[in-house]
């Protein structure tokens, strides 16, 4: 690092998505003389938690997430991870003729976008948080009803003998039309506008030099992939790394807002917040 470059962390999620959006920064692709970036990985509801006491300089960060840490930060409008059509979805291992209501329903977290669409979509439901990968494992193990799938486990469900009882994103673009942004990157308030600036871009380079590699960046991100194999893995970071992610679309930018204010007039957000971002 260079006395004139500014040392910022940036976290994300170890997984095969975040991996290739990350590629071009964490391999040297992707250069900044004005920031180094120092790469944490952890699992989305950990960077929820830790976004509250403005933990990282960057971050990856649940939509859901956002309403409690808007003060600390301001989203990117680059990094955004949007499932256009699809998205996170609920599980069990018999069909549910009953539907959710009143079921125990394994959840990656509360802080999650999953979660808070799940609960704008059935609000009865009792959670049991477990780590994002144990999910399936409590739907088996018959410790929970259900099961709220983020990350490859919406591809790879089946393997596991279990039933696909809704796909959340596919809700929401027929309830409302509109895509449903799950995740976004945002950087530190207190940061002057010129590193925030450079945060957004280099991202957004960082992404843009993977979708130009896709081979060299699908390779590294398979190492994140967590035993999935090639094509599974590739189609998984196709869905979930596109041209939402190079920039915000005006839909994504409408989509969350909607998102969190139907999330208030539940009760589940327990304030408003505008979409703000670099």
């Amino acid at each position: 690092m260079t006395s004139t470059q500014q040392k910022v962390v940036v976290a994300h999620s170890p997984d095969a998505d975040d991996a290739f959006m990350f590629y071009g920064l964490a391999t040297g692709k992707v250069r900044s003389p004005l920031v180094q970036f120092e790469h944490q990985l952890s699992d989305i509801q950990s960077l929820n938690m830790a976004a509250h006491e403005g933990r990282y300089g960057m971050t990856a960060i649940s939509y859901h997430a956002y309403p409690y840490v808007a003060d600390r930060y301001i989203l990117t409008a680059s990094g955004s991870s949007v499932g256009d059509g699809y998205g996170p979805i609920v599980v069990s291992k018999r069909p549910l003729a009953g539907g959710l209501k009143g079921k125990t329903i394994a959840v990656p977290g509360t802080l999650t976008t999953a979660y808070l669409t799940l609960r704008l979509f059935e609000p009865d439901f009792e959670p049991r948080v477990v780590a994002f990968d144990q999910v399936l494992d409590e739907v088996t193990a018959g410790r929970a009803e259900a099961g709220l799938v983020i990350h490859e486990g919406q591809l790879s469900y089946h393997q596991s003998g279990l039933h696909r009882i809704v796909d959340l994103g596919a809700w929401w673009k027929e309830q409302h039309g509109l895509p449903l942004p799950l995740g976004a990157n945002a950087v530190l308030r207190s940061f002057s506008a010129e590193v925030q600036r450079e945060c957004r871009d280099r991202l957004r380079d960082s992404i843009e030099y993977a979708l130009q590699h896709r081979e060299e960046a699908l390779s590294y991100a398979l190492e994140f992939a967590r035993g999935l194999d090639q094509s599974t893995a590739e189609k998984f970071v196709g869905m979930y790394v596109n041209h939402h992610t190079l920039d915000m679309a005006p839909e994504v930018i409408e989509s969350a807002q909607k998102l969190l204010e139907m999330g208030y007039a539940a009760g589940i957000i327990k304030h408003r917040v505008e979409i703000d971002y670099v």
